[in-house]
């Protein structure tokens, strides 16, 4: 299976999306397909039978256009850029047509404002209307012609269809008692002007809007630099292409410049500004051995960076391409939406067509009858319907995306409003994630053992045994044969002895007494993490690790208390290191002592004490991957292992709890948002239609209506690209 993502042009209310999405899905070979209505963007789960060619044919023949995105970065960032151009281009034709439709149409309603309120004839003369009509038609009518011609010829009908049908009612109707010579007729071309003028001034404002829902996905594909300075064998440095950067590459950075790649740095120090991709505010200092992340900016010095990744690999790209699937998916409710929107212009047509022939045959009023029926035409456009939900969603994932949270796709949303427990996992996520030896039991030679085992492991607790047994200068022996004991510790050889390191599971596996165990405790103290240590099956000495929690960690404990939530710790580590720092913070639930697959029994059970309610988890680790699957939510730190990352539905792009009831907040408020324009646009159709079709609003204020409403939606939702994070202030902050 393999997803494909198209552009798409021609769309312009939720029928229209609404009819490549079906025309897609019964594609042979497509399993899935969606049409975002506010990204103009397709994207379709195939298999292997179904060509790219195939699926752009599919749209094609429905009478709207599409190109397929490329899978090169370099090549797609260049296709958007082109289509931004287009979409600018397009802004301002429109905004042009708008300016001399208002011109044209401006002295047609002055002209027959007497004859519009019934005080008498219009002032200027029927083929002076005509005229000033006829313009309007020729500069905004013809657009929204082209686009019904296609939809019909297509199979469908859109929001074009009905604006086209209303108008040019009006407007032929008007053109034929001018041309038959009835100067006493009332005529309509200001209404077929004006609501022309009116739709093309939403239909500006809503391009504007959309482009700045749109803003914080496009940011993100332009901190990728395009060229790097490549520093060849001889030291000097060269400008190249970023796309032929590879792993082991060394670039210059110079101050001010941005990050062309993921790496780290070879030589140099300065601060990094990172606020655009991770949404942390202060410049972050870097040294040798330190990180970097593309697309960030260097501050004062000049740095060497050895490339560790470029293109797709890099963690913008990453971020990028799960903004962009969170912003293309769709939500339930909108899915519900499209199935109606679908039916919807069909249903008008007829209701349109039901209002004439009433007012005719029954009131008896032909003209009433017409102008009622542009009305219907005209107001009943679904354009509101189908840019509520992905305005608001791209609004809110470019939101969140910029203050550092990735949410992965739309259901993740939904499962947010969802939660009554939030679980943490301790090492790395609640704590700092560095730990130190505090105290050790057994001599330099057994460290050196333990260390040369724990040498294999990225665990912090083995990094900070190693850093410990080195500190000496002393070279570590190697060991041979080491495997992980899940949830337990790891064994090996080293220099013909077998050497197992690990907590206290492990080592009663061994056959060793509990009393000797807890002796070895006593002498060494149980505050903190404890880490045994048996050679050739005999316990040979320990050591004890403290590490300090986050300094927003307690904060977060108590806001997430202040919304109803309960926290709970769940970890691996012995209780009374649970205890310590899970007391310190504020946990009242901690749950210690538990493997891989006890955290996720755990998760379950808590989500079965919860009821309705789901259970949120927050890890970092390897052995969080269950966890964080099996959780509601799941909420991993971008800085923790690629497993935990791929099984969250939402990542941290920096190790700031507070950006946890943070991401909760955007969920809440996206999902708010969407609610609020589904409300309003259905509420309007429903007020709306009946009173045009009973005569009391004119095509004109309908017209203005439908405007009004399109871009009231998306404004709405434009608000919500302005989110950023409440982080209250710790003291060590």
């Amino acid at each position: 299976m393999s997803t494909v993502s198209l552009d798409i042009t021609g769309m312009t209310c939720a029928a229209c999306s609404a009819r490549i999405e079906k025309a897609l899905s019964r594609t042979e070979g497509v399993r899935k397909a969606e049409v975002n209505l506010a990204l103009e963007r397709a994207s379709v789960e195939t298999d292997d039978r179904v060509t790219p060619q195939a699926l752009v044919a599919a749209v094609e023949k429905t009478g709207y256009g599409a190109r397929l995105r490329s899978s090169d970065e370099a090549e797609r960032r260049a296709a958007d850029e082109q289509r931004e151009e287009e979409r600018r281009r397009e802004e301002r034709l429109t905004l042009w047509r708008f300016i001399i439709s208002a011109a044209l149409s401006l002295p047609l309603v002055i002209g027959t404002l007497p004859m519009m309120i019934g005080t008498g004839h219009a002032w200027i003369g029927p083929w002076t209307q005509a005229i000033l009509a006829t313009g309007v038609m020729l500069v905004s009518g013809t657009r929204f012609l082209r686009e019904a011609f296609a939809a019909v010829r297509g199979g469908g009908a859109n929001m074009a269809v009905l604006v086209s049908l209303g108008t040019s009612v009006a407007y032929v109707y008007s053109l034929v008692l001018v041309i038959s010579g009835d100067v006493h007729a009332h005529l309509y071309f200001e209404a077929a002007a004006v609501v022309l003028t009116l739709i093309m001034l939403g239909k500006y404002l809503e391009a504007r809007a959309k482009r700045g829902t749109s803003a914080a996905l496009a940011a993100l594909h332009k901190l990728q630099p395009r060229e790097a300075e490549l520093i060849g064998a001889d030291g000097a440095a060269r400008v190249v292409a970023v796309e032929t950067l590879k792993p082991g590459d060394r670039v210059l950075v110079r101050p001010g410049g941005r990050m062309p790649c993921d790496g780290k740095v070879a030589k140099g120090h300065s601060a990094i500004d990172e606020s655009l991709v991770t949404g942390e505010s202060l410049p972050v200092d870097k040294e040798p051995g330190d990180a970097v992340i593309t697309g960030t900016v260097n501050g004062e010095a000049a740095l060497e960076i050895e490339v560790t990744a470029v293109g797709p690999d890099t963690r913008l790209a990453r971020m990028t391409r799960l903004v962009e699937e969170a912003q293309t998916g769709q939500a339930p409710i909108q899915r519900l939406v499209d199935r109606i929107s679908a039916i919807f212009v069909p249903v008008i047509l007829v209701v349109a067509a039901a209002t004439f022939l009433i007012w005719w045959l029954v009131v008896g009023d032909a003209t009433g009858g017409m102008v009622a029926a542009v009305a219907v035409l005209v107001i009943a456009c679904p354009c509101a319907l189908g840019l509520a939900t992905p305005t608001a969603l791209v609004a809110g994932t470019g939101a969140a995306a910029r203050a550092g949270i990735l949410i992965r796709d739309i259901e993740t949303l939904e499962r947010a409003e969802e939660i009554g427990a939030i679980a943490f996992d301790k090492t790395g996520t609640l704590t700092i994630g560095k730990p130190e030896v505090v105290a050790a039991e057994g001599d330099d030679a057994t460290l050196a053992l333990a260390a040369a085992i724990e040498a294999h492991s990225e665990h912090p607790l083995a990094r900070a045994l190693v850093e410990k047994a080195t500190g000496t200068g002393a070279p570590l022996p190697a060991a041979a044969s080491v495997r992980a004991i899940r949830g337990k510790g790891l064994s090996g050889t080293v220099d013909g002895r077998s050497v197992s390191v690990g907590n206290r599971r492990l080592v009663e596996e061994t056959g060793i007494a509990g009393a000797e165990i807890d002796a070895m405790l006593a002498r060494l103290g149980e505050a903190g993490t404890v880490a045994f240590i048996v050679v050739d099956g005999q316990l040979s000495g320990a050591v004890r690790f403290a590490d300090t929690p986050r300094p927003e960690a307690a904060e977060t404990v108590a806001e997430l208390k202040r919304r109803g939530l309960a926290p709970v710790m769940l970890t691996g580590d012995n209780e009374a290191a649970a205890e310590s720092i899970g007391g310190a913070l504020g946990f009242a639930d901690i749950r210690a002592g538990l493997l891989p697959e006890e955290k996720v029994e755990a998760v379950r059970k808590l989500a079965a004490e919860q009821g309705d309610k789901g259970v949120a988890f927050v890890g970092d680790g390897l052995n969080d991957g269950p966890a964080l699957a099996a959780a509601r939510l799941g909420i991993a730190m971008s800085s923790g292992a690629d497993v935990a990352r791929e099984a969250a539905a939402i990542t941290l792009m920096r190790t700031d709890l507070r950006l946890v009831p943070a991401a909760l907040d955007i969920a809440h408020k996206t999902r708010r948002t969407i609610a609020h324009n589904l409300g309003w646009a259905f509420v309007y159709n429903v007020i709306g239609i009946p009173l045009a079709a009973f005569g009391v609003l004119s095509p004109a204020f309908a017209g203005a209506a439908m405007a009004f409403s399109s871009v009231s939606v998306v404004t709405n939702s434009a608000l919500l690209a302005r989110w950023k994070p409440r982080l209250p202030t710790t003291e060590s902050q």
